[in-house]
């Protein structure tokens, strides 16, 4: 069946403008004024409403086994989530586990995926144990439609770590296969150098010992080291959950030597401090990294409007409050991770579009463009454009809408964003030409999205736009 969306505002990257949208098998098969609807015909009413290429979380964590618990939001729910907030494509991890090969780590990811999943949906691949056989993994990967690989410069004591040389010769190896090595970015040895010192005191400091542990420059160090080694070698480095304003200042001068860098932040960085960690219920806040101190965020949001930071993702990793619980006063037992996916988009509308702080069309880029053109995606997805995915939304910028946990597909108890009132919702979501969500319902079918294989760097036109 066809189906016509009717009289919204359409808007990408670079362009807003009236026009009418016909899908006919999953992709956008026209776009123009004044089409007749053949018989059977579905005709959405999009006046007085955004419609826009759906946004890409890259960067998720769904039924992430973590502190001795598992995330609560799964393949099914989290997908479910997604959708109801706008989202139509994740990518999500797939770990290797050292001595294992890691193309068994993806396969075993997807089968946990496959059938569940309710939106399409990628994995980045997490090299752990690199060796001499590591360089035709990494090509094997490209080959399979995984680019970006994830890479550790901490959590040592789970054998993810890579060290400088790992990943030196990692990034050596991107620059000839087309992959990107997406970073937690760390400097391992202080971090635990300080988490020992303070936790000596935990009793006292409660969740705030979390934030004195972590200081930015801890990041910032990590960063810097890492755009060296991606200088040096040609090779391209992606930094994930970006939290440190230092941190956006070192990418910004990577990227002005001319050095194949990029970053990501996330939603908490740039809307969330770190007084949170005093409340009473400080823990439930607690990432890796974590949020930081309000200059931070405001040095993020700079980079966010400006180009320093490329795009936005939300490192969702669900956790109740019983699995939060479990941290039983201490900071390092604490489970790390948001819940996110399902309110990046209406947020960053609302704090973003709505607070003046950067444009619609670069809206449009931060949340779907962008990370399409950076993991391998575009045009397929990030753009409307004719034959790529119909993935759209329909957006209200006039719905208003409070966040309350129960109001919300996620199988979290709490939000750091309760209370929180926003200005403008996804009204309509649709996947590959089916419609998933309706005003924040899941209306989709459980099992119906795909895993989609992307390309390798040197295969995309028009990289990416700042």
């Amino acid at each position: 069946m066809s189906t016509i969306i009717k009289g919204g505002t359409l808007v990408t990257e670079s362009d807003s403008f009236k026009a009418d949208v016909v899908i006919n098998g999953g992709i956008i098969a026209a776009i123009g004024r004044n089409f007749t609807p053949d018989p059977g015909t579905e005709v959405v009413d999009a006046r007085g409403k955004f419609v826009m290429p759906g946004g890409i979380d890259a960067h998720v964590h769904f039924q992430l086994p973590f502190c001795g618990t598992v995330s609560s939001d799964d393949f099914e729910n989290g997908t479910k989530a997604a959708a109801c907030g706008g989202v139509t494509t994740i990518i999500d991890y797939a770990i290797q586990v050292k001595g294992r090969p890691v193309m068994e780590a993806v396969e075993n990811r997807r089968a946990e995926a496959e059938g569940k999943v309710c939106i399409d949906y990628s994995l980045h691949a997490g090299m752990t144990d690199w060796n001499e056989k590591s360089p035709r993994d990494m090509e094997r990967l490209v080959e399979y439609g995984i680019p970006t690989i994830k890479m550790f410069m901490i959590y040592k004591a789970q054998g993810w770590m890579a060290d400088d040389y790992m990943l030196y010769s990692a990034l050596e190896e991107t620059a000839k296969c087309g992959a990107m090595i997406e970073l937690h970015a760390e400097s391992v040895f202080v971090m635990e150098g300080l988490i020992e010192r303070y936790h000596k005191d935990y009793r006292r400091l409660g969740a705030w010992g979390h934030a004195l542990s972590r200081p930015s420059f801890v990041e910032e160090e990590a960063v810097q080291r890492a755009i060296k080694w991606a200088e040096v070698t040609g090779g391209r480095v992606y930094i994930v959950h970006m939290s440190a304003g230092a941190s956006a200042n070192a990418v910004k001068a990577g990227q002005e030597r001319g050095v194949n860098v990029y970053a990501e932040t996330c939603p908490q960085y740039l809307l969330l401090d770190e007084s949170v960690f005093k409340r009473k219920d400080g823990h439930l806040y607690a990432t890796c990294p974590q949020i930081k101190k309000k200059e931070d965020s405001a040095r993020l949001w700079q980079g966010v409007i400006n180009g320093d930071v490329s795009l936005i993702t939300t490192d969702t990793c669900t956790f109740n409050k019983k699995q939060k619980a479990r941290w039983g006063g201490d900071f390092t037992k604490i489970p790390y991770g948001l819940p996110g996916v399902e309110n990046m988009v209406p947020l960053m509308y609302t704090y973003g579009v709505g607070k003046k702080r950067f444009s619609l069309n670069r809206f449009v880029q931060l949340v779907s463009a962008n990370p399409a053109r950076l993991h391998g995606l575009y045009p397929r997805k990030g753009t409307l454009n004719i034959g790529s995915d119909a993935d759209l939304v329909v957006f209200d910028p006039g719905s208003k809408f409070t966040i309350r946990p129960g109001r919300l597909q996620t199988n979290c108890d709490w939000s750091p964003y309760d209370g929180w009132k926003l200005t403008g919702y996804p009204a309509m979501t649709f996947s590959r030409g089916r419609l998933v969500a309706r005003s924040g319902k899941f209306v989709g079918t459980v099992g119906a999205g795909k895993f989609v294989a992307r390309a390798p760097w040197g295969s995309i036109e028009g990289r990416i736009k700042r």
